[in-house]
């Protein structure tokens, strides 16, 4: 993990990813943007992320398209922010690989206490067959 953790923050709403990219770096961490998946992928390609913040509903490929094939690859753990938060959306979200999901509208505080605790069991090492 980085240090500060670097967020990759993809919204297609401006003012989202502007309240929610200051509310993180004013908590220590480090944020960068895309208003879609073209130029997350774009970004990934030169850039290394702790975790990627995700919307559902975006031009071009949607946050469920892009879940499955980010989380194919085991790339950066996700955390779908979205406007779609009705039970079978949120199973559907997890089932495709999101790490977490939490329905938009959503408390800043709740979305940093997911995005840490995200990243504490990213770095955690594994507890081996007998250690304990």
């Amino acid at each position: 993990m980085t240090n500060p953790p670097h967020i990759l923050l993809v919204d297609d709403s401006a003012e989202i990813r502007k309240a929610v990219a200051r509310y993180l770096e004013k908590n220590d961490m480090r944020v960068t943007s895309a208003v879609d998946a073209a130029q997350m992928d774009d970004l990934l390609k030169v850039g290394r992320y702790d975790l990627i913040v995700l919307d559902v509903m975006m031009p071009g490929e949607d946050g469920i398209s892009v879940c499955r094939r980010l989380s194919g690859k085991g790339v950066v753990p996700i955390l779908m922010l979205t406007a779609l938060g009705e039970e079978m959306d949120r199973i559907i979200g997890l089932e495709v690989g999101a790490d977490d999901y939490l329905p938009k509208p959503f408390n800043p505080r709740e979305l940093l206490a997911r995005i840490k605790a995200i990243l504490r069991r990213a770095q955690k090492p594994e507890v081996l067959a007998g250690s304990l």
